[in-house]
């Protein structure tokens, strides 16, 4: 019987393979077992080996107290590296220190009006404008035009908007043509050279804001300054276009209320007292012209209307500035178109 169920040849063969198993290798090959980092088979030399990063745990610098750290306090200098944070100078600290009090000023009423010395200098200007207009047109046109480049510099002034040279340069430029065209056309023709002279000018002022590369924002808000600039600056023309009796009963009006509108006096009670003085200087200033009785009302409407423009120059919290420019020609500037209209319903 067959020990392992298969022939005898092939028994034989498979024992010859088992001892061929177990002689050793011959031809002196030797074959790598396990990985090594310098075997390459292309011959090229081994890569160098990368170091490794040693990480080390430090503390990391707290802030110094106050900002942003509670409880810790600074180190001295040099102790430690900077941190990229410094401490608030002296400047810093007095402009932190004056936010109160500039939030407590913002909390009270936006209205200061101007003082006693505003008042002066418009009552100056007013007399000016009355003894030109005495004399004649030529005469008047230099207390004029310092009127309305006055206007010009404090409306751009009291809008917050300074130097503004170009808006105050083309305001005044604009009151300048509109004399020149009273004075050409003469006063007969005076609302059409006021009239034509301002549309000329808000169309120019649009076309040079339109070419402006600013923001649309401030294109817009610089227009309307420019065009409300302007407009006063040409509608303090009326002086030139109004009677000359007219013109002088009406600025000594307007200088008679402004000095009483700046007197120590409970806003009500200073409006009633300045437009009772204007009238009143309506009436004297009218017994010494020809104007007659028809001062009274003359001097009533020129004090109201100096009173509204007093009253606009004080709005927002005005500066000393505003209150030497704007403070000094509004009142007289909103008072011409009284003047002219008054002086030819009254005359």
């Amino acid at each position: 019987m067959r020990r392992y169920g298969l022939p005898r040849a092939a028994r034989s063969r498979c024992s010859r393979r088992s001892q061929e198993d177990d002689t050793p290798m011959s031809n002196n090959q030797q074959y790598p077992r396990q990985y090594d980092p310098q075997y390459d088979p292309y011959g090229q030399p081994p890569p160098a080996p990368v170091p490794q990063q040693q990480w080390s745990y430090e503390a990391v610098p707290s802030a110094p107290e106050g900002w942003g750290s509670r409880g810790s306090a600074p180190d001295p200098a040099g102790s430690r590296p900077s941190t990229g944070l410094e401490m608030p100078t002296r400047d810093q600290a007095s402009q932190g220190l004056e936010m109160p009090t500039r939030a407590q000023r913002r909390s009270r009423s936006p209205i200061i009006e101007p003082g006693m010395q505003p008042a002066a200098i418009t009552a100056v200007l007013a007399l000016l404008l009355a003894g030109g207009a005495a004399i004649g047109s030529y005469a008047l046109l230099v207390p004029l035009l310092v009127l309305q480049a006055v206007t010009a510099a404090g409306w751009f002034r009291l809008n917050g908007m300074w130097p503004a040279r170009q808006g105050i340069a083309l305001a005044f430029m604009g009151g300048v043509v509109a004399d020149v065209a009273l004075l050409v056309a003469g006063r007969d023709n005076g609302p059409a050279a006021i009239l034509g002279t301002l549309g000329v000018w808000v169309l120019l002022t649009l076309v040079l804001q339109l070419r402006s590369h600013a923001d649309p924002d401030e294109r817009m808000y610089g227009l309307m300054a420019t065009v409300a600039s302007s407009a006063l600056a040409i509608v303090a023309a009326g002086h030139l276009a109004a009677e000359p009796d007219a013109v002088t009963v009406g600025a000594v009006a307007v200088a008679v209320a402004i000095v009483a509108r700046a007197l120590p006096l409970p806003t009500v009670v200073s409006v009633v007292v300045a437009l009772l003085a204007a009238t009143g200087a309506g009436i004297a200033a009218g017994g010494i012209t020809d104007f007659g009785t028809g001062g009274a009302f003359l001097g009533l409407g020129a004090g109201a209307c100096a009173v509204i423009g007093h009253r606009v120059a004080s709005y927002d919290f005005p500066s000393r500035f505003v209150h030497m420019t704007a403070g000094v020609a509004l009142p007289l500037a909103a008072a011409a178109p009284a003047v002219w209209l008054l002086g030819r319903a009254l005359g």
